[in-house]
Protein backbone atom coordinates (compact mmCIF):
# COMPACT_ATOMS: atom_id res chain seq x y z
CA UNK A 1 0.00 0.00 0.00
CA UNK A 2 -0.79 4.24 0.24
CA UNK A 3 -2.97 17.41 2.91
CA UNK A 4 -4.35 16.55 -0.45
CA UNK A 5 -7.12 17.69 -2.51
CA UNK A 6 -8.49 14.47 -3.55
CA UNK A 7 -8.27 11.57 -2.43
CA UNK A 8 -5.74 8.33 -3.59
CA UNK A 9 -4.62 5.21 -2.88
CA UNK A 10 -1.49 3.52 -2.16
CA UNK A 11 -0.71 0.07 -2.84
CA UNK A 12 1.77 -2.05 -1.95
CA UNK A 13 2.84 -5.74 -2.21
CA UNK A 14 5.78 -7.55 -0.24
CA UNK A 15 7.22 -10.44 -1.92
CA UNK A 16 9.85 -12.17 -0.70
CA UNK A 17 13.21 -11.84 -1.41
CA UNK A 18 11.38 -8.99 -1.76
CA UNK A 19 10.07 -6.89 -4.86
CA UNK A 20 7.64 -4.33 -3.81
CA UNK A 21 6.25 -1.18 -5.61
CA UNK A 22 4.16 1.48 -4.56
CA UNK A 23 1.30 3.16 -6.95
CA UNK A 24 -0.75 6.28 -6.30
CA UNK A 25 -3.82 5.52 -7.57
CA UNK A 26 -6.30 8.65 -8.06
CA UNK A 27 -8.88 7.69 -11.03
CA UNK A 28 -11.67 5.83 -9.19
CA UNK A 29 -15.05 6.10 -9.01
CA UNK A 30 -17.33 7.23 -6.08
CA UNK A 31 -17.92 3.86 -4.03
CA UNK A 32 -17.50 2.01 -7.29
CA UNK A 33 -15.46 -0.76 -6.30
CA UNK A 34 -12.05 -1.45 -8.08
CA UNK A 35 -10.62 -4.89 -8.38
CA UNK A 36 -7.03 -5.88 -8.14
CA UNK A 37 -6.11 -9.74 -9.20
CA UNK A 38 -2.82 -10.70 -7.37
CA UNK A 39 -1.15 -13.92 -8.75
CA UNK A 40 1.84 -15.94 -7.17
CA UNK A 41 3.38 -19.10 -8.19
CA UNK A 42 6.66 -20.60 -7.82
CA UNK A 43 7.62 -21.65 -11.28
CA UNK A 44 10.40 -23.83 -10.46
CA UNK A 45 12.61 -22.67 -13.33
CA UNK A 46 9.69 -24.15 -15.43
CA UNK A 47 8.94 -22.98 -19.10
CA UNK A 48 5.67 -21.54 -19.62
CA UNK A 49 2.71 -22.99 -20.52
CA UNK A 50 0.69 -21.81 -23.87
CA UNK A 51 -1.71 -20.69 -21.84
CA UNK A 52 -1.86 -19.00 -18.51
CA UNK A 53 -5.55 -16.80 -18.91
CA UNK A 54 -7.09 -18.86 -15.90
CA UNK A 55 -4.92 -17.27 -13.40
CA UNK A 56 -6.24 -14.26 -14.06
CA UNK A 57 -9.69 -14.92 -13.57
CA UNK A 58 -13.26 -14.13 -15.39
CA UNK A 59 -12.90 -10.48 -14.51
CA UNK A 60 -9.89 -10.25 -17.08
CA UNK A 61 -12.36 -11.33 -20.18
CA UNK A 62 -15.82 -9.11 -18.93
CA UNK A 63 -13.02 -6.66 -18.11
CA UNK A 64 -13.99 -6.15 -14.49
CA UNK A 65 -10.41 -6.38 -13.03
CA UNK A 66 -8.82 -2.88 -12.80
CA UNK A 67 -5.05 -3.72 -11.79
CA UNK A 68 -3.57 -7.16 -11.91
CA UNK A 69 -0.47 -8.18 -10.25
CA UNK A 70 1.89 -11.28 -11.39
CA UNK A 71 4.31 -12.31 -8.66
CA UNK A 72 6.87 -15.35 -9.53
CA UNK A 73 9.46 -16.99 -7.52
CA UNK A 74 12.30 -19.25 -8.98
CA UNK A 75 12.28 -17.74 -12.60
CA UNK A 76 15.48 -19.68 -14.45
CA UNK A 77 17.96 -17.22 -13.03
CA UNK A 78 21.40 -19.41 -14.76
CA UNK A 79 23.65 -16.65 -15.94
CA UNK A 80 23.26 -17.25 -19.63
CA UNK A 81 19.60 -16.89 -19.20
CA UNK A 82 19.67 -13.44 -17.48
CA UNK A 83 22.15 -12.05 -20.00
CA UNK A 84 19.92 -13.25 -22.59
CA UNK A 85 17.00 -12.05 -20.85
CA UNK A 86 18.86 -8.43 -20.35
CA UNK A 87 18.66 -8.15 -24.24
CA UNK A 88 15.27 -9.42 -24.76
CA UNK A 89 11.96 -9.74 -23.10
CA UNK A 90 12.33 -13.03 -21.01
CA UNK A 91 9.57 -16.00 -21.97
CA UNK A 92 7.67 -15.17 -18.79
CA UNK A 93 6.95 -11.48 -18.90
CA UNK A 94 6.22 -12.06 -22.69
CA UNK A 95 3.72 -14.58 -22.32
CA UNK A 96 1.90 -12.10 -19.35
CA UNK A 97 2.50 -9.52 -21.46
CA UNK A 98 1.00 -11.20 -24.92
CA UNK A 99 -2.38 -12.58 -22.78
CA UNK A 100 -3.03 -9.51 -20.81
CA UNK A 101 -2.69 -6.89 -23.98
CA UNK A 102 -4.96 -8.59 -25.92
CA UNK A 103 -8.33 -8.08 -23.08
CA UNK A 104 -7.19 -4.28 -22.64
CA UNK A 105 -4.32 -4.34 -20.25
CA UNK A 106 -0.94 -2.39 -20.09
CA UNK A 107 2.58 -3.17 -18.01
CA UNK A 108 3.05 -0.32 -15.80
CA UNK A 109 6.27 -1.17 -13.72
CA UNK A 110 8.22 -4.46 -13.30
CA UNK A 111 10.99 -5.56 -11.20
CA UNK A 112 13.19 -8.43 -11.22
CA UNK A 113 16.03 -9.44 -8.70
CA UNK A 114 17.21 -12.96 -9.93
CA UNK A 115 14.77 -15.35 -10.03
CA UNK A 116 11.99 -13.42 -8.33
CA UNK A 117 9.75 -11.11 -10.76
CA UNK A 118 6.84 -8.36 -10.16
CA UNK A 119 4.86 -7.45 -12.93
CA UNK A 120 2.32 -4.89 -12.18
CA UNK A 121 -0.76 -4.24 -15.11
CA UNK A 122 -3.86 -2.10 -14.95
CA UNK A 123 -6.32 -1.37 -17.51
CA UNK A 124 -5.72 1.63 -20.40
CA UNK A 125 -8.09 3.50 -18.88
CA UNK A 126 -6.82 3.91 -15.71
CA UNK A 127 -3.11 5.27 -17.00
CA UNK A 128 -3.61 9.26 -17.38
CA UNK A 129 -4.68 8.77 -13.02
CA UNK A 130 -1.99 6.69 -11.69
CA UNK A 131 0.93 8.44 -9.96
CA UNK A 132 3.93 7.81 -8.48
CA UNK A 133 4.83 4.36 -9.31
CA UNK A 134 8.06 3.40 -7.24
CA UNK A 135 9.29 -0.16 -7.08
CA UNK A 136 12.07 -1.29 -4.10
CA UNK A 137 13.67 -4.44 -3.67
CA UNK A 138 15.68 -5.83 -0.88
CA UNK A 139 17.55 -9.39 -0.47
CA UNK A 140 17.45 -11.65 2.33
CA UNK A 141 18.75 -14.90 3.55
CA UNK A 142 16.75 -17.92 4.13
CA UNK A 143 19.32 -20.01 6.15
CA UNK A 144 17.95 -21.94 9.00
CA UNK A 145 17.35 -25.40 9.52
CA UNK A 146 14.30 -27.62 11.13
CA UNK A 147 13.64 -28.03 15.07
CA UNK A 148 11.10 -28.95 17.43
CA UNK A 149 8.10 -26.87 17.09
CA UNK A 150 8.34 -23.17 15.32
CA UNK A 151 11.63 -23.36 13.02
CA UNK A 152 14.64 -21.58 13.10
CA UNK A 153 14.04 -21.08 9.22
CA UNK A 154 10.53 -19.80 10.32
CA UNK A 155 12.20 -16.98 12.79
CA UNK A 156 14.29 -15.90 9.97
CA UNK A 157 11.22 -15.39 7.62
CA UNK A 158 10.12 -13.48 10.62
CA UNK A 159 13.43 -11.25 11.20
CA UNK A 160 13.38 -11.02 7.22
CA UNK A 161 9.69 -9.38 7.19
CA UNK A 162 10.75 -7.17 9.67
CA UNK A 163 13.71 -6.09 7.82
CA UNK A 164 11.84 -5.29 4.90
CA UNK A 165 9.29 -3.20 6.62
CA UNK A 166 12.42 -1.52 8.29
CA UNK A 167 14.75 -1.40 5.02
CA UNK A 168 12.23 -0.36 1.93
CA UNK A 169 12.04 3.74 2.01
CA UNK A 170 10.18 5.64 -0.53
CA UNK A 171 10.15 8.39 -2.06
CA UNK A 172 7.67 11.55 -1.80
CA UNK A 173 6.03 12.66 1.92
CA UNK A 174 2.63 10.73 1.02
CA UNK A 175 3.72 7.24 1.96
CA UNK A 176 8.26 6.80 2.31
CA UNK A 177 7.65 3.42 4.61
CA UNK A 178 6.10 0.26 4.30
CA UNK A 179 3.51 0.56 6.68
CA UNK A 180 2.50 4.04 5.92
CA UNK A 181 0.51 2.96 2.80
CA UNK A 182 -3.24 3.23 2.82
CA UNK A 183 -3.16 -0.97 1.86
CA UNK A 184 -0.11 -3.35 1.78
CA UNK A 185 -0.37 -6.96 0.05
CA UNK A 186 1.72 -9.15 1.17
CA UNK A 187 2.57 -12.10 -1.32
CA UNK A 188 4.77 -14.62 -2.42
CA UNK A 189 6.50 -18.30 -1.92
CA UNK A 190 6.66 -17.66 1.92
CA UNK A 191 7.70 -20.93 3.19
CA UNK A 192 5.09 -21.14 6.07
CA UNK A 193 4.30 -24.65 6.49
CA UNK A 194 2.24 -27.43 8.07
CA UNK A 195 3.56 -28.44 11.23
CA UNK A 196 3.24 -31.29 13.50
CA UNK A 197 1.42 -32.95 10.65
CA UNK A 198 3.28 -35.70 8.50
CA UNK A 199 2.20 -36.15 4.89
CA UNK A 200 -0.47 -38.97 5.13
CA UNK A 201 -2.77 -37.17 7.74
CA UNK A 202 -2.52 -34.26 5.41
CA UNK A 203 -3.49 -36.49 2.31
CA UNK A 204 -6.34 -37.60 4.67
CA UNK A 205 -7.56 -33.96 5.68
CA UNK A 206 -7.37 -33.21 1.88
CA UNK A 207 -8.94 -36.20 -0.07
CA UNK A 208 -12.07 -36.33 2.85
CA UNK A 209 -12.55 -32.54 2.54
CA UNK A 210 -11.23 -31.96 6.42
CA UNK A 211 -9.14 -28.75 5.38
CA UNK A 212 -9.96 -26.47 8.47
CA UNK A 213 -8.04 -29.74 10.30
CA UNK A 214 -4.88 -27.83 8.52
CA UNK A 215 -5.25 -24.43 9.64
CA UNK A 216 -4.42 -24.82 13.16
CA UNK A 217 -1.21 -25.84 12.18
CA UNK A 218 -0.70 -23.27 9.19
CA UNK A 219 2.33 -21.68 10.55
CA UNK A 220 1.37 -18.43 8.79
CA UNK A 221 -1.97 -18.38 11.07
CA UNK A 222 0.40 -19.29 14.16
CA UNK A 223 2.96 -16.46 13.50
CA UNK A 224 -0.31 -13.96 13.78
CA UNK A 225 -1.11 -14.84 17.21
CA UNK A 226 2.15 -14.30 18.26
CA UNK A 227 4.46 -11.61 16.37
CA UNK A 228 3.54 -8.28 16.24
CA UNK A 229 5.70 -7.80 12.97
CA UNK A 230 2.09 -9.46 11.01
CA UNK A 231 -0.30 -7.69 13.55
CA UNK A 232 -3.09 -5.30 10.92
CA UNK A 233 -2.60 -8.46 8.06
CA UNK A 234 -5.16 -10.81 7.20
CA UNK A 235 -5.69 -13.74 5.08
CA UNK A 236 -8.61 -14.77 3.31
CA UNK A 237 -10.58 -18.61 4.07
CA UNK A 238 -7.92 -21.49 3.24
CA UNK A 239 -10.55 -23.43 1.07
CA UNK A 240 -8.01 -25.26 -1.06
CA UNK A 241 -5.75 -27.80 -1.01
CA UNK A 242 -2.08 -26.92 0.37
CA UNK A 243 0.27 -26.20 -2.86
CA UNK A 244 3.08 -27.71 -2.11
CA UNK A 245 4.48 -30.25 -2.73
CA UNK A 246 3.85 -32.01 -5.65
CA UNK A 247 5.67 -34.46 -8.17
CA UNK A 248 6.76 -32.00 -11.01
CA UNK A 249 4.02 -33.16 -13.83
CA UNK A 250 1.48 -34.69 -11.74
CA UNK A 251 -1.41 -34.28 -9.19
CA UNK A 252 -0.04 -36.28 -6.79
CA UNK A 253 1.92 -35.11 -3.41
CA UNK A 254 5.60 -35.69 -2.76
CA UNK A 255 5.07 -39.06 -0.25
CA UNK A 256 9.09 -37.82 0.62
CA UNK A 257 7.93 -34.74 1.84
CA UNK A 258 6.32 -33.38 5.10
CA UNK A 259 6.25 -29.80 4.20
CA UNK A 260 3.44 -28.83 2.76
CA UNK A 261 2.52 -25.30 2.94
CA UNK A 262 0.25 -22.71 1.09
CA UNK A 263 1.50 -19.81 -1.25
CA UNK A 264 0.04 -17.28 1.25
CA UNK A 265 -2.01 -13.74 0.29
CA UNK A 266 -2.69 -12.08 3.34
CA UNK A 267 -3.43 -8.42 3.39
CA UNK A 268 -2.91 -4.94 5.48
CA UNK A 269 -6.67 -3.93 6.69
CA UNK A 270 -5.53 -0.67 5.61
CA UNK A 271 -5.73 2.76 7.83
CA UNK A 272 -9.72 3.68 7.03
CA UNK A 273 -12.73 2.00 6.67
CA UNK A 274 -13.08 2.85 2.97
CA UNK A 275 -9.73 1.40 2.15
CA UNK A 276 -10.12 -1.85 3.85
CA UNK A 277 -9.99 -4.72 1.23
CA UNK A 278 -12.56 -7.13 0.87
CA UNK A 279 -11.57 -10.52 -0.81
CA UNK A 280 -13.58 -11.77 -3.45
CA UNK A 281 -11.69 -14.95 -4.51
CA UNK A 282 -8.77 -16.63 -3.03
CA UNK A 283 -8.15 -20.12 -4.71
CA UNK A 284 -4.69 -22.50 -5.73
CA UNK A 285 -5.17 -23.36 -9.53
CA UNK A 286 -4.52 -26.94 -9.35
CA UNK A 287 -4.28 -27.75 -13.03
CA UNK A 288 -0.53 -26.57 -13.37
CA UNK A 289 2.18 -29.33 -13.39
CA UNK A 290 5.19 -27.20 -14.05
CA UNK A 291 6.21 -27.33 -10.84
CA UNK A 292 6.23 -28.65 -7.75
CA UNK A 293 4.31 -25.46 -6.31
CA UNK A 294 0.44 -24.75 -7.78
CA UNK A 295 -0.27 -20.94 -8.13
CA UNK A 296 -2.59 -19.02 -5.73
CA UNK A 297 -4.53 -15.99 -6.75
CA UNK A 298 -7.10 -13.56 -5.14
CA UNK A 299 -9.36 -11.12 -6.47
CA UNK A 300 -9.56 -8.04 -3.60
CA UNK A 301 -12.27 -5.07 -4.03
CA UNK A 302 -11.17 -1.67 -2.62
CA UNK A 303 -13.63 1.63 -2.21
CA UNK A 304 -12.70 4.79 -2.81
CA UNK A 305 -14.46 8.10 -1.07
CA UNK A 306 -15.30 10.40 -4.09
CA UNK A 307 -14.36 10.48 -8.23
CA UNK A 308 -11.58 11.99 -9.63
CA UNK A 309 -11.84 11.19 -13.39
CA UNK A 310 -10.51 14.30 -15.06
CA UNK A 311 -6.79 13.82 -16.29
CA UNK A 312 -4.20 16.09 -15.85
CA UNK A 313 -3.53 15.60 -19.34
CA UNK A 314 -5.32 15.34 -22.53
CA UNK A 315 -3.40 14.71 -25.97
CA UNK A 316 -5.79 15.08 -29.09
CA UNK A 317 -4.86 14.24 -32.80
CA UNK A 318 -6.96 16.24 -35.04
CA UNK A 319 -6.81 14.11 -38.22
CA UNK A 320 -4.64 11.17 -39.93
CA UNK A 321 -0.88 11.13 -39.91
CA UNK A 322 -0.34 10.57 -43.92
CA UNK A 323 2.58 13.04 -44.04
CA UNK A 324 5.64 14.40 -41.28
CA UNK A 325 3.87 17.56 -41.42
CA UNK A 326 0.69 15.88 -39.97
CA UNK A 327 2.46 15.26 -36.69
CA UNK A 328 0.75 17.16 -34.64
CA UNK A 329 -0.59 16.45 -31.39
CA UNK A 330 -2.81 19.24 -29.48
CA UNK A 331 -2.28 19.11 -25.72
CA UNK A 332 -4.31 20.02 -23.08
CA UNK A 333 -2.74 20.12 -19.15
CA UNK A 334 -5.63 20.41 -15.99
CA UNK A 335 -3.63 22.41 -12.97
CA UNK A 336 -3.91 20.64 -9.73
CA UNK A 337 -5.22 23.31 -7.18
CA UNK A 338 -2.44 24.03 -5.77
CA UNK A 339 -0.30 24.95 -8.31
CA UNK A 340 -2.39 27.36 -9.89
CA UNK A 341 -2.00 31.24 -8.80
CA UNK A 342 -3.15 32.20 -5.41
CA UNK A 343 -3.28 36.03 -6.73
CA UNK A 344 -4.67 37.15 -9.63
CA UNK A 345 -2.74 38.88 -12.50
CA UNK A 346 -0.79 38.17 -15.67
CA UNK A 347 1.30 35.30 -16.13
CA UNK A 348 3.00 33.41 -18.53
CA UNK A 349 3.56 29.73 -19.41
CA UNK A 350 6.25 27.23 -20.55
CA UNK A 351 7.32 24.22 -21.59
CA UNK A 352 10.12 23.05 -20.17
CA UNK A 353 11.95 19.59 -21.69
CA UNK A 354 13.82 17.71 -19.38
CA UNK A 355 15.36 15.70 -22.80
CA UNK A 356 16.83 19.08 -24.28
CA UNK A 357 17.27 20.83 -20.54
CA UNK A 358 15.46 23.73 -21.98
CA UNK A 359 12.50 25.70 -22.51
CA UNK A 360 10.98 24.42 -25.89
CA UNK A 361 7.35 26.21 -25.37
CA UNK A 362 6.13 29.60 -24.31
CA UNK A 363 2.34 30.90 -23.85
CA UNK A 364 1.89 34.55 -24.73
CA UNK A 365 0.94 36.68 -21.24
CA UNK A 366 -2.71 36.01 -20.26
CA UNK A 367 -4.98 36.66 -17.02
CA UNK A 368 -5.84 34.98 -14.45
CA UNK A 369 -8.27 35.87 -12.34
CA UNK A 370 -9.67 33.45 -9.94
CA UNK A 371 -6.76 30.43 -8.69
CA UNK A 372 -9.14 27.84 -9.66
CA UNK A 373 -7.85 25.75 -12.58
CA UNK A 374 -6.18 27.20 -15.91
CA UNK A 375 -5.68 25.20 -19.23
CA UNK A 376 -3.61 25.61 -22.02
Amino acid sequence: GEGRESVGLRLHPIIFNAVCFQIYVKSILCFIPFRVQIVTWNIGSGIPPDDITSLFGPGVENGSTDMIVVGLQEVNSMINKRLKDALFTDQWSELCLDTLSHFGYVLVASRRMQGVFLLVFSKFCHLPFLRGVQTQSTRTGLGGYWVRGISERMIQRMENFESILQQQQFEGSMAVGVLDHDVVFWFGDLNFRIEGYDIHVVKSATEKDKLPLLWEKDQLNMVKKSESVVEGFMEGPLNFPPTYKFDVGTHTYDTRSVMLFYMSLPVNAGRAPPYRPITLHYSSHMGFTLSDHKPVSALFCLHFPFKVNVPLVTLEVEKEWTKFSDATVKLTVMFPEEDVPRDPGEYILGYYSNTTNSIVGVKEPFQVHTALTATF
